[in-house]
This record gives C-alpha cells, structure tokens and sequence, in this order.
C-alpha cells in the first residue's frame, strides 16, 4: 500500500490544522493507521492511532486533548486533526500502517508502508 500525506504548513501558534493521509489506488482494509512525527536527527514518534475497526484510537500523552485521529466510513482516508499548536509541534508528520490486531503499540517498528510525509511549522 503507497500513502500520501497532505494538509501541512505553516501557521501560527494557537491555530489549528487537519492532516489528511490516503491509500492509492485502494482502501485501507484490516490496516490499522498511525500518525507520527520526527524532527531532523530524531527518531519518529508516535503520535495516534486508530484500529482497522475505528472503534479504538490511542495517543500519545503529549497530544492527547489536542490531537484527534479519525477516518472516513469509506476508509480511504485517515486524518489528523491538530488544535492549539505550539511551535514544539513543527516537524514532518507522516503516517503509516499497522496489523489488523493492533492494540497501542507505539513503535514505529511495528508500523509500515510510510508515506513521504508533510512538514508542519508552527511559528510563534
């Protein structure tokens, strides 16, 4: 599965920004979907989840409240809805595919098929 994220730039603190990442050609399936994001030299982090069902997502502590992850009843595209952002949050979000039996992991290990990612700026 090839996934293209689009939806970043550059804003100002306090605003908010929707993320959206879609599967091309296809649906997503049994794929669970995540969002993580990484700074130059750093390693991704997670950021949210959600499973192939929908009916669970999971987040970060850092996001949590801020950031909702959520999909379309298609299931051809996952967004990342981010509200009150700070300039902490600027880095190139990407998003990625997990196993149909999902359950919270947070390691970018256990996730796949990444898309090229979207820069976020946030300025302040």
């Amino acid at each position: 599965v090839r996934l293209v994220e689009s939806g970043g730039g550059l804003v100002q603190a306090g605003d908010s920004l929707r993320l959206s990442c879609t599967a091309q050609g296809r649906d997503f399936g049994t794929f669970a979907l995540a969002w993580f994001r990484q700074l130059p030299g750093k390693e991704r982090d997670f950021l949210a989840a959600i499973t192939w069902t929908g009916d669970r997502t999971y987040y970060a502590e850092s996001v949590e409240g801020r950031f909702t992850i959520f999909k379309n009843n298609t299931k051809t595209t996952v967004y990342l809805q981010m509200n009150t952002l700070s300039p902490e949050d600027t880095a190139v979000y990407y998003c990625a595919v997990g196993p149909p039996w999902y359950s919270g992991s947070h390691y970018a290990a256990d996730f796949g098929a990444w898309g090229q990612g979207t820069q976020v700026t946030v300025s302040s």
